[in-house]
């Protein structure tokens, strides 16, 4: 039976986005009992698991650790921070590392810190998908051997055991591979006892930090979990939650707004009731955790063939009014030019044009009747095996690229073209090829610890 509620401070959506040192300081006056943060995410591609780097800059993210450090530090409280360096492979766990021990030595503090990798060794997965171990999820099928070896990096994703784990066995701060977002956040809760449901769910709002309040552009929330239900309060004193902004964060990247799948079991909210119970304040009850069998996530990721790329800018009205025909007309062409100067040398070539401004990002065409827009960018895209053959397709395609016209019998244009050189080598495409769970009764079994005591190393 939890005697006060259990108070965790999460001080930003994602480490290297922008903590506010005033919020932390709040938060940490209201009675946090621990502050925690997620630090990554697939959201920005497979790139940052295959090449075991972060999406943000190390300054970004020393100047966060830095102000939660310094806070945890003064106050006594332990830091937990979960996929580290944005992927959470091995990489970026230790890349997260060596910025911690360096704010360590700057501040003179020497905290004991649990390192928890949950990169996966390629023989051990063969071994259980041979078991039936490992099952697919929407949309691929069965998961092969050539798949496994495909990648560069696979990490299981983390439920809260090993954190509960290191925060049992003494730990100032927390570096986690890949993890659930509201494992991280839940995990010193569920240490103390407080109810499943509440503070799964009280993870799941805070995951973002201040995103569940009303107002945009703070950085964090304090989260109180109780026996009876959870509440939610913006760190910035000047903004508040609302039941509608707290509610609706359930929808964020999950498609059933009621239930949310967790390792050992899913979240339920169908029940749940929010209210206002002070002008900043929102309390949720009724949450509920329906324990199911352990399974974690496999996220894998790999390098693919290679790309160049090439951007030109048109406001030609003639190629506007026209302008699907004009993307299918060039593309053809493109193709034949390829073809026809480079040949069976090519490979098995892709090229596409994006065309920004119309339908770049959905990929659909228009309905009918849609005004042309005053202007758009065409984004040349290559694919091939190698980057230098991606390249001389880029090159063998340049002067279509540049003066196709859309009447033949005409002059032709000239498009505005970006950049001299045109052609821009994009590198390696990366691409997650697992999307699969593997079952395990241990939560531990997938993962490993590393104890960095910078006391002991001190004293010897």
């Amino acid at each position: 039976m939890l005697q006060n509620p259990i108070k965790i401070l999460v001080p930003t959506g994602s480490l290297g986005a922008g903590a506010d040192e005033a919020e932390v300081r709040y938060g940490i006056s209201q009675g946090a009992h621990a502050i925690a943060t997620d630090a990554g995410s697939t959201d920005s591609g497979a790139a940052y698991l295959a090449l075991g780097m972060s999406k943000n800059n190390r300054g970004a993210v020393k100047r966060d650790l830095a102000i939660l450090m310094k806070a945890g530090a003064e106050a006594g409280i332990p830091l937990i921070v979960g996929t580290s360096g944005q992927a959470g492979g091995d990489k970026n766990v230790d890349w997260t590392l060596d910025i911690v021990l360096e704010i360590a030595r700057e501040l003179a503090i020497e905290p004991r810190i649990a390192v928890l990798y949950s990169e996966q060794d390629k023989a051990v997965l063969k071994g259980k998908n041979a078991a039936g171990k490992i099952r697919p999820l929407p949309p691929l099928g069965a998961l092969e051997d050539s798949t496994i070896d495909a990648c560069d990096h696979i990490v299981a994703v983390m439920g809260p055991e090993p954190y509960v784990a290191a925060l049992q066995g003494g730990a100032d701060i927390i570096l986690g591979g890949r993890t659930t977002d509201t494992a991280v956040i839940a995990c010193y809760a569920l240490m103390k006892g407080a109810p499943q449901g509440a503070s799964w769910h009280a993870a799941k709002i805070a995951e973002c930090g201040a995103q569940c309040s009303v107002e945009r552009g703070g950085a964090g929330v304090l989260i109180s979990i109780g026996e009876d239900g959870f509440e939610a309060e913006p760190l910035n004193t000047s903004f508040r939650c609302s039941p509608q902004s707290v509610s609706a964060h359930m929808l964020y990247e999950n498609s059933d707004p009621f239930r949310l799948t967790e390792p050992g079991g899913v979240l339920n909210v169908t029940a749940s009731v929010y209210e206002q119970i002070s002008p900043r304040v929102v309390k949720v009850t009724g949450s509920v955790w329906e324990s199911m069998p352990y399974t974690m996530k496999l996220e894998g990721a790999g390098r693919g063939r290679y790309q160049t790329v090439m951007l030109v800018g048109i406001q030609d009205p003639e190629v506007l009014h026209r302008i699907d025909e004009f993307h299918d007309k060039m593309l053809a062409a493109l193709y034949e030019r390829t073809r026809r100067t480079i040949g069976a040398a090519a490979g098995d070539f892709h090229i596409s044009l994006r065309m920004y401004g119309w339908n770049a990002v959905s990929g659909d065409k228009p309905p009918p009747g849609t005004p042309p827009p005053r202007e758009v960018g065409v984004l040349f895209v290559a694919t091939a095996d190698t980057q230098e053959m991606a390249t001389q397709i880029a090159k063998a395609c340049n002067p279509y690229f540049f003066h196709y016209p859309i009447n033949m019998d005409e002059e032709l244009p000239s498009y505005g073209f970006a950049f001299s050189p045109a052609d821009i080598e994009r590198g390696a495409v990366y691409e997650f090829k697992l999307n699969h769970v593997i079952e395990t009764e241990d939560p531990m079994e997938l993962v490993r610890t590393r104890w960095v005591d910078l006391k002991q190393a001190e004293a010897a």
